[in-house]
């Protein structure tokens, strides 16, 4: 045991404490006209850390937490990991059978809520499922305790790290559910801290970090939070995301980096404001959670300069897995721009055969890695955990190639693949040729029902602001596949939306596009 404590790194709850502690006066977080300084982040997640003892939650209690975007989410992320706390966030756009799945499978028994927004959700999980047995309300609510006056009982005191180990479970995250139900990827204190050593090491944060935030807290704040704190940095907290709101806090707090999924991109980049001098003082905008189309990134180098830092992982083994530095978005080297960067030198990552068998160089095999990111398991999968870890590898599902000077470029989810007539079809690689038209924002392309090919290649598009649909731009769309791809890839149908949907993390939803068009289907494509 003691060899075990002699060889302990610093985990999550430590480096929040060392950060916190850091500096007292100096801002952290920004939200509408509320600022809170290191000190008031630092007393306010110990009064929730007491608010949360007071309720019997201690290590290896199971919380579940929807909010949208208020200061208190930043707090209560620091509380529950130093109360030790197992944290799963639930999508603020979820349906109550999807909280409710999650809830249940998570064997969650503490809910924390944003009373304001969510206590008619809270009300209805509470009636559903009897094992909720604590819920907590940032404000005033009819349903469960007030978390924020039950905190405003305790006075602050220092902050302690929980009786943690690396392999104990830190949070459970559900994967987006593109095929089946979604799995519970159960993460344990190791790969959060490892993360952040990646992070820290590699990652390219401006000299004054001002970093804003528009996606959801519960999500993806987690991941910025200790990079942030160590650098000094404060967190700029958007409540929704929309193009006008970004540009002025942009420029009104002269923001240095961001982090953003391809989708808002598309948005800023359509907005007449792109290029109105409001984001001067950007030096790096963070992207990933799904492929950019390149045409799309090479038009924000254009409007922006070289700001862009990809990223690339899974939440069974996040966001490091590998990175592409703002210097190898090269316009003199456009075909750079569909990579997801060079494999991390901290990460074991491999191109496998079905054998798990390294593939020779230039071919495509599915990215499978080790290393201490690497998940737990699923939680309650024991066949679908040794599915993923088959040969001692955790296979991503994603099926990439390596080029010559050792960029990873990811071809596409072994599980999107479209066989049609007995061809393989990638759409990663028809989305890619479909975007460099002028008219297209944005487009999935998936596999429908075809009596005659088995499945057809179906393109679901999202035009610019001002562009019609017409037969002839699905004429020319069409053309544009058949001339860079062949007629195989060249889609058989077009179909025009308003939007597409979203997973949690802002990903386009595939298996909810498919959906529509598999309905009643005898085969079914997950």
């Amino acid at each position: 045991m003691t060899t075990e404590v002699l060889h302990q790194p610093p985990l999550m709850p430590h480096l929040l404490i060392e950060g916190l502690n850091r500096y007292n006066d100096e801002p952290c977080l920004f939200l509408g006209d509320k600022v809170a300084t290191y000190k008031d982040v630092r007393e306010s997640t110990s009064q929730m850390v007491q608010a949360l003892q007071s309720k019997g939650l201690g290590v290896g209690s199971r919380v579940a937490i929807i909010s949208a975007n208020r200061p208190e989410v930043l707090s209560n992320i620091a509380a529950m990991q130093l109360t030790g706390c197992i944290g799963t966030p639930l999508h603020p756009l979820g349906s109550l059978d999807d909280h409710a799945y999650v809830i249940e499978a998570a064997d969650i028994d503490t809910l924390v809520f944003d009373a304001a927004v969510f206590s008619e959700v809270a009300a209805a999980l509470k009636a559903r499922i009897p094992a909720l047995k604590n819920l907590l309300g940032f404000g005033p609510n009819d349903i469960g305790d007030d978390y924020m006056a039950l905190a405003a009982t305790f006075e602050p005191k220092p902050l302690v790290a929980p009786d943690i180990g690396p392999n104990d479970i830190a949070s459970v995250n559900f994967t987006g559910g593109t095929t089946g139900k979604p799995k519970g990827v159960m993460s344990p204190h190791r790969v959060s801290a490892y993360m952040t050593q990646i992070q820290m090491a590699e990652w390219e944060f401006p000299q004054e970090v001002r970093m804003l935030m528009a996606t959801p807290l519960s999500h993806a704040a987690a991941a910025f939070f200790i990079p942030v704190l160590q650098k000094g940095g404060a967190f700029y907290v958007m409540q929704g995301f929309s193009p006008d709101e970004f540009f002025d806090t942009v420029k009104q707090h002269k923001i240095t980096c961001t982090m953003l999924v391809p989708v808002m991109l598309y948005f800023l980049l359509d907005s007449p404001r792109a290029t109105d001098g409001s984001m001067q003082s950007m030096e790096t905008i963070f992207y990933g959670a799904s492929p950019m189309s390149p045409a799309r990134l090479q038009e924000g180098i254009e409007k922006w300069g070289q700001i862009f830092y990809q990223f690339f992982g899974q939440s069974e083994c996040p966001m490091v897995i590998a990175n592409m530095r703002k210097s190898d978005h090269d316009l003199s080297k456009p075909e750079r721009l569909s990579s997801c960067g060079r494999p991390s030198p901290w990460v074991h990552v491999a191109l496998l055969d079905p054998d798990h068998n390294e593939v020779p160089q230039g071919e495509a095999g599915e990215i499978c890695v080790r290393g201490p990111l690497v998940m737990g398991g699923y939680k309650d999968m024991p066949e679908q955990t040794a599915e993923a870890f088959a040969g001692d590898w955790l296979h991503t599902g994603d099926v990439g190639k390596l080029d010559e000077d050792g960029f990873l470029y990811i071809v596409d989810r072994t599980k999107d693949m479209i066989v049609t007539g007995g061809f393989n079809v990638f759409p990663r690689e028809v989305e890619d040729v479909m975007t460099t038209h002028d008219a297209v924002g944005q487009v999935v392309v998936i596999g429908v029902p075809d009596e005659q090919w088995g499945e057809a290649v179906k393109a679901v598009v999202v035009l610019k602001p001002g562009v019609d649909p017409s037969d002839a731009l699905v004429a020319e769309l069409q053309g544009l596949v058949k001339e860079a791809k062949g007629s195989v890839q060249s889609p058989k149908s077009i179909d025009f939306v308003d939007a597409i949907p979203l997973t949690p993390v802002g990903k386009p939803d595939k298996k909810a596009v498919r959906a529509s068009y598999w309905e009643g289907s005898e085969r079914g494509v997950g």
